[in-house]
């Protein structure tokens, strides 16, 4: 019996490894001259949120594990708030362990650490691992949903309601759309560049410790396209009878990162195919001017304080997109600063902003803020002042 699971497992891994390829190979237009062939898709850069490419893009759809994208962004932000570590223990409930589906086989009462629970979903698609992390974070599943569909709100994701945290539900109640999936996806990797090192995780080993001994699972990545397509690092994938077949994928290339979301394919060829037909138009057309904004900008006057002036600088860097193949050597940068103004000052305060212009058209501003707080000077403030500088003329 081992003999033959041995077998089947070198079969399967075989397969597994030149699946990608033979997927992408068939990389033509469609038969009508499209693009792609799924109904609802996007493409989009990261950095700005421009869309390159889209195709029915509002249509509300079932997501399938798509929406464990939102369940990895509630989990990131509590990490971020320092209310939960990367090292902690899960403890696996009955209600998480009886998920079906995608799964990684936990067993009721199994400690896992957050980092394992989080490959566990972005890797190989846990259901059982994604319902552990919500009772976790939010004391039950239905807590969390609200919490996702909270978050979702402030995104913007207009077209969006969730019912569960890993898609496995069919309600009719549970829909997004591929805009949305974009939104989402961009919320997570750059406000959390960090999961991008689990996405593009090809296969792990996890241990299972329960009252039934210690076995090691491999988990094995549901995006072919980590595999297959030069430079992709995630992120999610999902298929049910309902939804069909989609993916949300991240691909990055000479300092481009591409968001490229297909939903509702025919099958899972087509997913991967769309996917990578998409990310081939962007990094064929995509170039990026950037602006570190590293220099020096002058001080502004600060009327009535004893300071004088406050120091100024950018809020960050400056980042346009341009998919027409303009020249970046015409973009013209303008610093427009307040002359002068009256104390008290914050520190992040709007003090002006950077301005750029390519062949007169003005493409995007960043703004210039105030480094430092200026308190406003009173009586007493001068007269200390006064002194000191006495002092100091006495001295020399």
């Amino acid at each position: 019996m081992a003999r033959k699971l041995a077998v089947l497992l070198s079969i399967l891994t075989i397969f597994f490894s030149i699946s990608p390829a033979l997927v992408l190979a068939e990389t033509a237009e469609t038969e009508s001259g499209e693009l792609i062939t799924a109904p609802h898709a996007v493409l989009m850069e990261a950095s700005t949120g421009t869309i390159i490419y889209e195709k029915d893009k509002d249509t509300q759809v079932s997501p399938a594990s798509i929406t464990k994208i939102m369940t990895l962004i509630l989990i990131f932000d509590e990490l971020e708030k320092g209310t939960l570590h990367m090292e902690d223990e899960v403890v696996t409930s009955a209600h998480a362990k009886s998920m079906g589906g995608s799964q990684v086989f936990l067993e009721e009462g199994e400690k896992q650490t957050v980092e394992t629970m989080i490959k566990c979903i972005v890797v190989a698609s846990g259901n059982d691992a994604s319902v552990a992390m919500a009772e976790h974070i939010a004391g039950s599943e239905s807590e969390f949903v609200k919490r996702m569909n909270e978050r979702a709100k402030g995104l913007g994701m207009e077209n969006t309601n969730f019912e569960d945290c890993c898609g496995l539900t069919e309600s009719s109640n549970h829909y997004t759309t591929a805009n949305d999936v974009a939104l989402m996806s961009r919320e997570l990797i750059t406000k959390y560049p960090k999961i991008l090192d689990y996405s593009s995780i090809w296969m792990e080993d996890i241990t299972h410790v329960t009252a039934q001994g210690t076995k090691e699972f491999c988990l094995t990545n549901t995006n072919k396209l980590v595999r297959g397509y030069d430079g992709c690092v995630g992120l999610k994938t999902g298929s049910t009878s309902i939804a069909k077949y989609c993916v949300s994928a991240v691909a990055k290339r000479d300092g481009i990162t591409l968001i490229s979301v297909v939903m509702t394919a025919p099958d899972y060829k087509v997913r991967f195919k769309d996917a990578a037909a998409m990310l081939n138009l962007g990094f064929g057309s995509c170039n990026m001017y950037t602006d570190e904004n590293k220099d020096e900008l002058k001080p502004v006057t600060v009327k009535k304080s004893i300071a004088g002036e406050a120091q100024c600088q950018y809020q960050g860097p400056f980042q346009y997109l341009d998919t027409k193949g303009q020249s970046f050597d015409k973009i013209e940068k303008k610093i427009k600063l307040k002359k002068e103004v009256t104390a008290p000052v914050k520190k992040g305060d709007k003090a002006g902003t950077a301005e750029y212009y390519l062949d007169g058209e003005k493409i995007g501003s960043v703004d210039i803020v105030f480094k430092t707080d200026v308190e406003k000077s009173n009586y007493f403030d001068y007269v200390k002042k006064s002194v000191q500088d006495w002092l100091v003329a006495e001295s020399s």
